[in-house]
């Protein structure tokens, strides 16, 4: 394989890199933080027992979703390429090639769906965090038409929120990517740490608490948790469809990989179960207030709009106040979809700049073209394609994909090589206990156990 190395080699020359460790773990952190953490979590958490979802979830981010995310951020780093020439680089076999083809394809294909469901939330985001603004200064109409779900403003903020996504995107990864990520991710610890203290200072948010962080271990064994959560946990970490991939390829080879992915799925689970701090409380605080967020069969009243539905009728009791909390929260959600949506097509870009000799400008813009189409197609089903789209890519294709991540990480890609990329970071990580465990483990434990929560989910 010499002269793959020195393709490899040379192609890293003539690419974007991160700038530093802390660079590269902040905007893997973006992008693993993000819409599924503060919208998707704390709905899940809400849906399924609580203290006893979180519980799962956590268990799944570090005993599946991480192992996977090394394996992800491995390959990615190896090929120094984009996600399709590093799935189909690791072998020598056609065939298993032509699998690393179909992998990638799908794993780009699903990273479109995902980002065209994406904007539609982060464009709701966006008009409730402007919604405030139109009310203080007396613009009552403007901000009810923001806020209430209609298809032509729904169309508006979607690709207000794609804009500036794309604008981000097509600075590169080292003056567009990172540079914002570093400049938004400790903008969205501050805001959701201040908005906690608001929620748990509301009468009911102390036992919104309780609920959020005392399992009832009844339920750790419920087949729809078991699912919801292994589906959370890769939606989370944004695993299986290259934007970890891609991301790696942009990392110093001098990087310890195991470390930073650990320390990556640490500030992910980190964001996920503080903004359950922040929603469930606030959920219980708005119980307090006469406000049903529970039908009488047990299941939470408009699941896929509970943020918008409920927080801020919380919001506007506090009048001036509230506007201003509400202003708040928004924006939160705001960067912390911004943080993600631009990991959701850099892949894509990376794939168009590098295999079809697209300008970063154009490939950019492109894509957002053809996402914006497949967004208003869902908006103007919106009842019934969201939550379809949701599903089919977070509960059937990201598992799926990070299944054949895991085989591609651990059996095509042969021990002697995954110990090679990750000695450059990690000299003495022969000796390691990570290295006596991870590649068995990536190789039949997590397979195994995404194989048979996704044939059981079937």
């Amino acid at each position: 394989m010499p002269e793959v190395c020195n393709s490899i080699e040379a192609n890293s020359s003539r690419r974007g890199q991160f700038s530093s460790r802390l660079g590269f773990i902040i905007a893997a952190a973006g992008c693993a933080v993000g819409v599924g953490n503060i919208w998707s979590f704390p709905t899940q958490t809400a849906q399924n027992g609580g203290a006893a979802f979180v519980l799962v979830y956590l268990c799944f981010s570090f005993i599946l979703a991480y192992p996977t995310l090394v394996a992800e951020l491995t390959i990615g780093r190896y090929s120094q390429s984009n996600s399709v020439t590093a799935m189909t680089g690791l072998s020598n076999n056609a065939w298993i090639n032509k699998l690393g083809l179909i992998t990638s394809i799908m794993g780009l294909i699903t990273l479109t769906l995902i980002y065209s469901f994406y904007s539609i939330v982060g464009g709701w985001f966006v008009g409730f965090s402007l919604a405030p603004v139109f009310e203080i200064t007396g613009f009552h109409g403007i901000a009810s038409w923001l806020t209430d779900f209609n298809f032509y403003s729904t169309v508006l903020v979607t690709l207000i929120f794609m804009i500036l996504t794309t604008l981000i995107v097509t600075g590169g990864v080292k003056n567009g990517i990172e540079r914002w990520c570093n400049r938004l991710m400790p903008a969205l610890f501050i805001i959701l740490s201040v908005l906690i203290m608001f929620a748990l200072s509301r009468p009911g948010g102390l036992e919104g608490l309780k609920v959020y962080l005392i399992p009832d271990f009844s339920k750790l064994l419920n087949q729809q948790l078991l699912i919801s959560a292994l589906g959370q946990s890769f939606f989370s970490m944004s695993l299986g469809v290259g934007c970890m991939m891609v991301y790696g390829s942009y990392l110093n080879k001098k990087a310890n990989l195991p470390l930073t992915a650990f320390q990556v799925a640490l500030v992910d689970s980190s964001v996920a179960f503080l903004a359950g701090m922040l929603i469930i409380p606030c959920m219980y605080a708005a119980m307090q207030q006469g406000i049903e967020i529970y039908a009488a069969n047990g299941q939470l009243h408009s699941a896929d709009t509970l943020v918008f539905n409920v927080l801020p009728t919380l919001f506007t009791q506090l009048g001036i106040l509230g506007q201003l909390v509400a202003m708040a929260f928004f924006v939160l959600l705001v960067i912390a979809a911004l943080t993600s949506s631009i990991s959701l097509i850099e892949p894509t870009v990376a794939c168009l700049v590098e295999k079809v000799s697209f300008r970063r400008h154009r490939a950019s813009w492109c894509i957002t073209l053809l996402s914006a189409c497949i967004s208003v197609f869902i908006i103007y089903h919106v009842e019934t394609l969201l939550g379809l789209a949701v599903k089919v890519a977070t509960q059937y294709l990201q598992p799926m994909l990070c299944f054949m991540i895991a085989i591609f990480g651990s059996w095509i890609m042969r021990q002697n090589r995954l110990l090679a990329e990750l000695s450059r970071g990690f000299p003495e990580i022969k000796q390691s206990l990570f290295w006596k465990v991870w590649p068995w483990y990536i190789r039949t434990i997590c397979p195994g156990l995404i194989l048979i929560l996704f044939l059981s989910n079937l």
